[in-house]
């Protein structure tokens, strides 16, 4: 692929933040005063001074689910250098998912973020598995330092809408030409 078309379908990325299914998303072991909006929701997310912060320790799982289906391309997260998460599993299409049963299942992709990473740098996920993505889980296993709290300030998920046949809009083929 040339660097042209490379850089091409990079633009066409777009943050999916208008397509989140707000009503739905969830997050287990979240600090009741530092939530997931926090992280997720314009204007929050662009405050260094707030962030989602995990509770009983530094594990924490988050459901996004979309208004339509889209293609996932990457994720950006940043966070503190120590207390920023380490090993970040997604899971495309995975509802009702605890920390009981998420070994159970294998993982869309895996991630291992870097201080780098933590600085914004976009990570670009394995797009083959992220195809026709309707919902996202987000379980974050640990954090830089291995300190029992783990703090989130900014997650961007970027990537297109899939597009869908508006199957009123097509009209029936006459036999007799």
């Amino acid at each position: 692929m040339s660097a042209e078309s490379a850089s091409a379908i990079q633009r066409s990325q777009v943050d999916l933040l208008d397509f989140i299914d707000w009503s739905g998303v969830e997050c287990l072991n979240q600090s009741t005063s530092h939530s997931v909006a926090n992280a997720l929701k314009q204007g929050y997310r662009e405050d260094d001074g707030l962030n989602l912060e995990s509770d009983a320790d530094e594990q924490l799982l988050i459901y996004i689910p979309f208004l339509q289906v889209v293609k996932l391309h990457s994720i950006i997260v940043k966070g503190p250098e120590d207390e920023g998460p380490k090993t970040m599993k997604l899971f495309s299409n995975k509802e009702h998912m605890g920390f009981s049963n998420v070994n159970d299942y294998p993982a869309s992709d895996t991630i291992d973020l870097s201080p780098d990473n933590l600085k914004g740098k976009p990570v670009v996920l394995k797009y083959v598995k992220f195809q026709n993505v309707r919902s996202l889980t987000v379980f974050i296993e640990d954090n830089q330092s291995g300190s029992e709290s783990t703090k989130v300030q900014k997650i961007v998920l970027c990537g297109t809408t899939v597009e869908t046949t508006d199957m009123k809009g097509l009209k029936k083929i006459e036999d007799g030409h």
